[in-house]
């Protein structure tokens, strides 16, 4: 059992992100597939090869960013965590455009207006997730600490 609010085991970051993932696969697919009118199969794939995808770019991109921050030695003020956060999603941009291009035959450009809505979605959904996330484990914690102490 976890005593701190802010401890956070393996299996913990794990189950996280993977429940964020399913939730944004279960509005993504749906979404998209009735503003793009193709079969919900086909995006639902292709979402859960989104979500695939950034969850290993989010792996090695942040084992990258922390070898480099050992190596440079900087502080991770809010300047080096905008910039985290750009060169995270540029390199997602890199990776997802071409694979939304080939999968759904368009454009790369059409993949690329595609991927912008996205991250509009993602950045509010992102946002609010993680808000009821901390919510709801904090309670968690609580309720169980108190049940611990008896």
């Amino acid at each position: 059992m976890q005593t701190s609010l802010t401890a956070r085991s393996f299996t913990e970051r794990a189950g996280h992100a993977v429940a964020f993932e399913l939730i944004a696969v279960a509005i993504c697919a749906p979404a998209l597939a009735w503003v793009m009118d193709r079969p919900l199969a086909h995006v639902g794939a292709l979402t859960a090869m989104f979500s695939a995808v950034a969850m290993l770019w989010n792996v090695a991109f942040n084992a990258l960013f922390d070898r480099a921050q050992a190596r440079i030695g900087f502080e991770r003020r809010i300047g080096i965590r905008m910039l985290h956060a750009v060169l995270f999603e540029l390199g997602l941009i890199v990776l997802l455009v071409p694979l939304a291009a080939w999968w759904l035959e368009i454009s790369l450009l059409e993949a690329l207006l595609l991927d912008i809505g996205l991250i509009l979605f993602f950045l509010p959904y992102t946002l609010g997730f993680n808000w009821i996330y901390d919510i709801l484990r904090e309670r968690y914690v609580r309720q169980n600490a108190r049940a611990v102490r008896g």
